[in-house]
């Protein structure tokens, strides 16, 4: 009987994949032997795998320019990348070598904005959308931002009140603006609508009654969004439809108005059998849209998506090690890991979100159920699911002399913000070190160290002490 973890792995999936291989019984990630990274830098340690990101961005530039070349669509894409995903430093470096544009949440992405432009890395010419709910703070850094130049800025207005703000900061200035519309949420969720955008069937009249009538607005865009992103399913399709619709209705009264944003992005992988016919959903995006405009007898819009976890989220990688083995009853074996997960992968208790899970060394051991454990006090800091139908399953435990390494893949969009990055942890667990992994023009594998393990002394300092 075929009981090694490795042949559990290769009978439940098909593996080797794009991004997992195994050489000498110890994984790959994208080509970067991990055992290697763990020897360097010891655990637990967040990885970030840089041309991960640019492939991504290219990969969706490539299938949206692809649907349209298939439709003869007149309209033009352009990709936006969401900063509230990730905002380090390094992962704008990487986003922005790729001829891309920019969405914001919030007043604090506009000083990375001004940033971002003094190193030269954007351009005035770049488009920044601006979601979110507004407040003053928020309102002066756009209309700054728009009195200093950028012309391709973008309010997107999640509420009537903002305009009145928006004017009244910009003084005697034109200005763009675009509109969000406040889309249905799933059938399971709690609320009926989203409390973010403005109302299907308030958006023609606010436009009739407010904007055309005031001269210093141009409405040049209409915002879609949804909370699941874009997916091949009849929710999604159904809302995409009225959305058109909506900008089909408002085009007839708004000659200026020219683009959409199909906010919500790609979904990516969090399970190793997942695999997302991203094509055929750009297509029929791109079919439903010109469809809808062909029969309206509009002009086709310039299309805007807004990529954040599909732009990083399989860049990233957390890995741990198993420093014991707990068997709590006759059932139930825990693998206490190194770290925590409330504190390095937020998500896995907050929402029960899954990512790929695999063991880093030992595949050729033999395999065991278990249960993950953190180094927290709180009973929520356990993993326990979606390794392998619902269970998982990881190498035996074979002795503290004998290291055995999990890591946690297509990590890398939100855990860091939503966990605090920097500050104070449940329990005083510290944030992990963090590597930063690149190729250079030949291929050769690069490693830097962004942070250290967040120390006594920086957290003291913090609480006060």
């Amino acid at each position: 009987m075929k009981n090694r973890y490795t042949d559990l792995i290769e009978q439940i999936y098909e593996f080797p994949q794009e991004d997992f291989e195994v050489i000498d019984n110890s994984l790959l990630f994208n080509g970067i032997p991990l055992m290697n990274v763990i020897d360097q830098y010891g655990t637990p340690l967040k990885i970030t795998y840089l041309p991960k990101i640019s492939s991504q961005i290219q990969k969706a530039k490539r299938i949206f320019n692809v649907a349209m070349a298939k439709a003869d669509y007149k309209g033009k894409y352009t990709y936006c990348y969401c900063t509230k995903s990730s905002h380090f430093s390094f992962i704008m470096d990487e986003v922005l070598r790729n001829d891309v544009h920019i969405e914001t949440s919030s007043a604090y992405d506009i000083p990375i904005i001004k940033n971002l432009f003094q190193q030269g890395k954007i351009s005035k010419e770049t488009f920044i959308i601006c979601n979110g709910y507004k407040r003053q703070p928020y309102i002066n850094g756009i209309a700054e931002l728009i009195k200093n130049g950028f012309v391709n800025v973008v309010p997107i207005l999640d509420n009537m009140n903002e305009l009145p703000l928006l004017e009244k900061a910009m003084g005697s200035r034109k200005f763009k603006i675009g509109i969000r519309i406040a889309s249905e949420e799933e059938p399971n969720f709690e609320f009926y609508t989203s409390r973010l955008g403005i109302r299907t069937r308030d958006i023609i009249d606010y436009y009739k009654d407010v904007i055309r009538k005031n001269p210093k607005v141009e409405l040049k865009m209409l915002h879609f969004f949804i909370n699941t992103g874009i997916r091949d399913t009849a929710y999604y399709w159904n809302e995409l439809n009225k959305s058109i619709n909506v900008y089909t209705s408002l085009k007839k009264l708004c000659p200026e108005l020219n683009s959409i944003d199909i906010g919500g992005g790609f979904p990516i992988r969090n399970k190793l059998n997942t695999d997302f016919d991203y094509q055929y959903m750009a297509d029929e995006i791109i079919r439903q849209i010109k469809a809808a405009c062909q029969q309206k007898k509009v002009k086709e819009p310039d299309v805007f998506t807004e990529f954040g976890s599909f732009t990083v989220g399989e860049s990233g990688a957390v890995l741990y090690r198993v420093i014991d083995q707990k068997v709590q009853n006759d059932k139930e074996v825990w693998y206490m890991i190194d770290s925590s997960f409330i504190t390095t992968l937020p998500d896995t208790w907050g929402i029960k979100q899954r990512f790929i899970l695999l063991a880093v060394n030992g595949w050729e051991r033999e395999y065991q159920r278990v249960n993950l454990g953190g180094l927290t006090c709180d009973s929520e800091d356990y993993y326990t699911m979606e390794s392998v139908k619902n269970r998982v399953f990881l190498p035996m435990f074979e002795s503290k002399n004998e290291p055995l390494y999990v890591g946690f893949f297509h990590t890398g969009a939100y855990q860091e913000s939503l966990g605090g990055y920097g500050g104070i942890q449940h329990c005083l667990i510290p944030a992990p070190k963090h590597v930063l992994i690149d190729r250079d023009d030949n291929g050769n594998i690069i490693t830097r160290l962004f942070a250290k393990e967040q120390s006594a002394k920086s957290m003291m300092k913090i609480l006060g002490y």
